[in-house]
């Protein structure tokens, strides 16, 4: 059991520009027991499709309320679960709780628990360092690819500029998160820039945040390298569904020079949607980016 956890007061998250979604939680997920999951949960529960859509740091579900209702809109479920130490999910407070497995496994437990299915996966940041693992453990589950600006992490820094992020991050215990999706998304609205940062009162709510640079698999012999190796793999050999990439080009880090690597590892993978003014976080421009996702996938 965790001692140590915070809890994000409900009302740090009234009235948040574009964000009117109910909040669904689990606190019984195996081997989380305690611990309470946010995920939004749009859509009728017994659709054909599902969106499963995984955010990344220092953000949380907020990244995807663009795209959420287009996805909706096309008739299928869509779920935007939050990491633990993110959003609306609990946020225990030590730093070293946080781990690969720590996040992979939860999620895994979550897809069980809502026991989804013909899931679209869609990922960003470290919503693809990790979910992009996560079919090859249960890949009956899994029909399609949404990917935007991330990478599996197999043993090896993804370049100098995760590098300097990386040292930056560490520098930054009590991250100012709504300076930074501004800088990363300049054109965010000052109360959008604020709402990144609504989950996190404090330092002490922020381990989370501050966590995930450093767990980058930039060595082999970290953990996730090997499970992130057997998941490229199966993206290059054993996928069979259908795929579709977008990227924000101004990303100075999972750019499209990082993209297109990844692109030729995941099989059957068209050439990607670039959004020229996008950055890092690409969802800023869903509104444009799930329609064609959409279009491409002929569900509209």
């Amino acid at each position: 059991m965790i001692a140590d956890v915070k809890r994000t007061p409900d009302e740090r998250f009234a009235n948040l520009p574009g964000y009117a979604f109910a909040p669904h939680y689990v606190d019984t997920l195996a081997g989380y027991e305690g611990l309470r999951v946010h995920y939004i949960d749009e859509g009728a529960k017994d659709a054909a499709r599902t969106f499963l859509c995984l955010h990344g740091q220092p953000s949380w579900s907020y990244l995807y309320r663009k795209m959420i209702p287009v996805f909706a809109a096309s008739g299928a479920r869509v779920v935007a679960p939050d990491w633990l130490g993110f959003g609306r999910s609990d946020k225990p407070v030590d730093d070293a709780v946080y781990t690969f497995n720590f996040h992979r496994n939860m999620m895994l437990a979550l897809i069980r628990h809502l026991d989804l299915t013909n899931i679209t996966l869609v990922v960003q940041d470290w919503g693809g360092l990790l979910g992009l693992t996560l079919p090859v453990d249960m890949p009956e589950r899994f029909s399609r690819l949404m990917v935007m600006n991330t990478t599996l992490a197999v043993g090896a820094s993804p370049g100098p500029g995760f590098d300097a992020w990386k040292a930056f991050a560490a520098s930054q215990p009590d991250m100012d998160v709504a300076a930074l999706m501004k800088r990363a998304s300049p054109n965010l609205s000052d109360a959008e820039a604020a709402a990144y940062s609504a989950p996190y009162p404090d330092i002490y709510y922020k381990a989370g945040v501050r966590r995930f640079p450093q767990l980058v698999m930039v060595k082999p012999d970290m953990e996730g390298a090997d499970i992130s190796r057997r998941a490229a793999a199966w993206w290059r050999t054993d996928w069979q569904g259908k795929s579709f990439m977008a990227v924000g080009a101004a990303d100075p880090v999972l750019g499209p020079p990082v993209m297109e690597l990844l692109r030729q590892q995941i099989r059957g993978c068209p050439e990607a949607l670039v959004i020229a003014d996008g950055g890092h976080f690409v969802q800023e421009w869903g509104d444009i980016i799930a329609p064609a996702a959409l279009k491409a996938f002929g569900d509209i």
